[in-house]
């Protein structure tokens, strides 16, 4: 099994999803780095949705970059196994380590604007994320952490207060078709 048959398999739940899936795999095609950030027009990020047991829930990191609450996750940097990468980054960035896929299929596909900003010191210039997101479960009662070079802060937030905490426009769009998935049990 390669590692893009999932996103082959992956069946769009709206317009932007069909879209966004044709225009991710003509770049997989086209770009053999795409799995690495060294690609610097477009590169794959995994990051993780994750519910707590009565899936009211959801676990989020306050992103020092872009001072703004997000789901945990990362860049592939060249690994295939992309729910695997979620769930390291998910472990990584809040300290959670038992971490349960709902489902192995992605959740949500969806192509992310990045604006140039600076990481570690260094500038890193515009560019496209591929963004996979995984439906997975956490224990609400683990202990969380900080990761201070990467977020300020890691909460339990009620699913139904994603926007009040969301200061992203674009994103609280990804936020609310991921719910509503999750309320049509459409994964």
């Amino acid at each position: 099994m390669s590692w893009v048959d999932p996103i082959e398999e992956f069946v769009p739940f709206n317009e932007q999803e069909k879209k966004d899936k044709k225009i991710i795999l003509k770049y997989i095609n086209m770009f053999d780095d795409i799995l690495k950030r060294d690609n610097e027009i477009i590169h794959i990020t995994s990051s993780g949705f994750v519910l707590n047991k009565d899936k009211d829930k959801v676990l989020m990191v306050h992103h020092n970059i872009f001072n703004a609450w997000s789901l945990p996750g990362g860049h592939a940097d060249g690994d295939k196994n992309l729910l695997n990468v979620a769930i390291s980054e998910i472990k990584e960035e809040t300290g959670v380590t038992d971490i349960i896929p709902i489902t192995n299929k992605i959740v949500s596909l969806d192509i992310l604007p990045l604006f140039g900003h600076f990481r570690k010191g260094k500038y890193v210039s515009s560019h496209l994320h591929i963004s996979i997101v995984y439906l997975v479960q956490a224990d609400e009662n683990d202990q969380v952490i900080i990761k201070p070079d990467e977020n300020s802060a890691v909460k339990w937030i009620p699913i139904n207060e994603i926007d009040i905490h969301s200061n992203e426009s674009h994103m609280k769009k990804i936020y609310n078709k991921i719910i509503s998935k999750i309320c049509q049990n459409k994964f």
